[in-house]
């Protein structure tokens, strides 16, 4: 029942594209008359210009009757023909791989859109534990599945099924006792097929699981290479992604032992066959059943019948990888997002920005409490400083803010309303963050200030970058806001990063603001041109600020002090200078 449940899915993945994949098929059918005619022009041959028997039934009238009465013509004739039969046959083969290829591409393209789509809605708390690595895998490699299913595996098996009921109808006209013995290897054919079927693809569970562990090593190491190089770890990371990948070709060669297992038996039976059918067959022309040239056309047509039958067996063989990818990728498209929208919620254009947290609690996972029973109140327009040592929540409690999680108990109220009640897209529209690893995307300077408000005139953009004490660095650049940042902005400094940054907030004009250590790694000097732009960015905002910074706090109207996850103090900042 699983099985077909999976197949179920994939067709209905597949379903846009069912016109396109029924051509493929159509085109996939015309093997079998390719494949009936291919043997004719040597039976032809061998009983009518070798031998004197006459041309076919079927034929007769289709040829002039000069050419029926002559060795040559005929000859001439059987020659013509298997050029022809094969020119025919490799213009299918091209027309259907084109079309199996468009298909198979957009099936695939689709099919990733959704994983991409899926994998961006799932909560943090998914991607916390299971890690990105795992993820990129189903996307890149496991969403291939669908084309091998539905485009090289569906079609071929279908047109192979077609050309095998052909065959076994020509075989059986022209000697029955003869295709009943050919189709004896079909019940050991089925038994096989059900005995490896499940053994492989456990196989391949299993590799896949190993292939993706030894992709997170090479993502981990990439992503801390500054820290692997510091320290001159490369030989230790290059030995663990080893080690994980050995695992992962060992898993891949206990696959390849059982398919090789396989087809040894699928061959031996089909072998079988043949000699059984051969046997049979000479004695049937010994005794006039059959002519020498019937012989070989039956010996032909086995062979295409057979033919069927093995890519028949591969395919089930084959499939056992694509279930396996299809079952891991349709597993991403299953998970649901610990943070659901809920079917009324409520949107919300723009907030006044008055929060509330409610005896809110919340632990990763079922581990030790991160916030315990925190309550107060942030009334519009306030600037909230929240400080506390390092593991004390103040991250977490800004999280819960735009709801990256939810509280395990209590609520948060925004414009007094619970945060759950609010479409989850709007919610997040009323926020600005500005966080302590400035995080660029890998393209201009112009594009990372807009991202927010991809709509956004050069005018705007440039607006936003003066208010953010950016646009004089810009400026200096060679090609100015149209200068690439590199990957996650590697080609500027920690300064420039958290300008764009703060330029980016500014441009989106949220109502609502989230500066969490935004001065933590940066000079003294910067530190001040930073603060600066930060106090212009938090007037008329609802603004929280995570800072260890003395400097940075002097603005603020709320002092919140976190300590061990719990709301320790919540009192008016002694140092307000607004």
């Amino acid at each position: 029942m699983a099985e077909v449940a999976l197949y179920r899915r994939l067709l209905g993945q597949a379903r846009p594209y069912w016109l396109h994949l029924a051509g493929a098929f159509g085109l996939g059918l015309l093997a079998s008359p390719v494949a009936l005619l291919t043997p004719l022009p040597l039976k032809l041959v061998v009983d009518s210009v070798l031998g004197t028997r006459p041309l076919p039934a079927f034929l007769r009238p289709l040829l002039p009757a000069a050419v029926t009465r002559s060795s040559a013509a005929i000859l001439l004739f059987a020659i013509g023909l298997l050029v022809v039969v094969a020119a025919i046959g490799q213009m299918q083969v091209v027309a259907g791989t084109l079309l199996r290829t468009w298909v198979g591409e957009r099936l695939v393209l689709d099919f990733r859109a959704r994983l991409v789509d899926q994998v961006q809605r799932l909560s943090l708390s998914y991607h916390d534990s299971k890690g990105t690595a795992d993820s990129l895998y189903r996307i890149q490699h496991d969403a291939l599945a669908i084309q091998n299913v539905m485009v090289e595996g569906a079609i071929p098996f279908a047109s192979a099924a077609v050309t095998l009921a052909t065959m076994i109808a020509v075989t059986a006209h022209l000697d029955w006792q003869l295709a009943l013995v050919a189709l004896a290897i079909s019940p050991p054919l089925f038994v096989l097929s059900r005995v490896y079927r499940g053994r492989m693809r456990s196989q391949w569970r299993r590799a896949k699981r190993l292939e993706s562990s030894a992709l997170a090593v090479v993502q981990e190491t990439l992503g801390a290479l500054r820290v692997v190089k510091a320290f001159g770890q490369e030989t230790r990371e290059t030995e663990r992604f080893v080690h994980r990948s050995r695992e992962g070709m060992g898993a891949r060669i206990g696959f390849a032992r059982l398919e090789g297992r396989y087809g040894l038996w699928v061959g031996v039976t089909t072998a079988f066959g043949m000699a059984a059918v051969l046997l049979i067959g000479v004695g049937h022309v010994r005794a006039g059943v059959l002519t020498l040239g019937q012989l070989l056309l039956v010996m032909g047509y086995l062979g295409q019948l057979y033919e069927p039958l093995k890519a028949m067996s591969r395919k089930a063989s084959s499939l056992q990888s694509s279930l396996a990818s299809a079952e891991r990728a349709f597993a991403l498209l299953s998970e649901r997002p610990d943070v659901p929208e809920r079917a009324n919620a409520r949107p919300l254009l723009r907030a006044a920005g008055a929060l509330a947290f409610r005896h809110v609690s919340f632990a990763y996972g079922s581990g030790h409490p991160v916030l315990e029973d925190v309550s107060f109140d942030v009334p519009p327009g306030t600037r909230a400083a929240i400080v506390g040592t390092t593991g004390a929540g103040k991250t977490t409690l800004v999280s819960l803010l735009t709801r990256f999680y939810d509280p395990m108990a209590g609520a948060i109220l925004l414009d007094g309303m619970d945060l759950r009640d609010y479409r989850l897209a709007d919610l997040r529209a009323q926020f600005a963050i500005v966080l302590q690893e400035p995080v660029l995307f890998s393209a201009s300077i112009a594009e990372n200030i807009a991202y927010g408000h991809p709509g956004a005139s050069d005018l705007d953009i440039v607006r936003a970058a003066r208010a953010a004490e950016a646009h004089d660095f810009i400026a200096r650049l060679p090609r100015g806001y149209a200068t690439p940042v590199g990957e996650r902005g590697m080609q500027l400094s920690g300064g420039e990063r958290q300008r764009i940054a703060l330029a980016r907030a500014f441009l989106k004009d949220a109502p609502l603001l989230i500066l969490d250590e935004p001065t933590s790694s940066v000079d003294v000097t910067t530190e001040a041109a930073i603060l600066e732009a930060m106090d212009r960015l938090m007037r008329g905002r609802t603004a929280f600020l995570i800072t260890h910074r003395p400097s940075a706090v002097v603005t603020c109207d709320v002092r919140l002090e976190l300590e061990g996850g719990r709301l320790v103090e919540a009192t008016p900042s002694l140092a307000c200078r607004r």
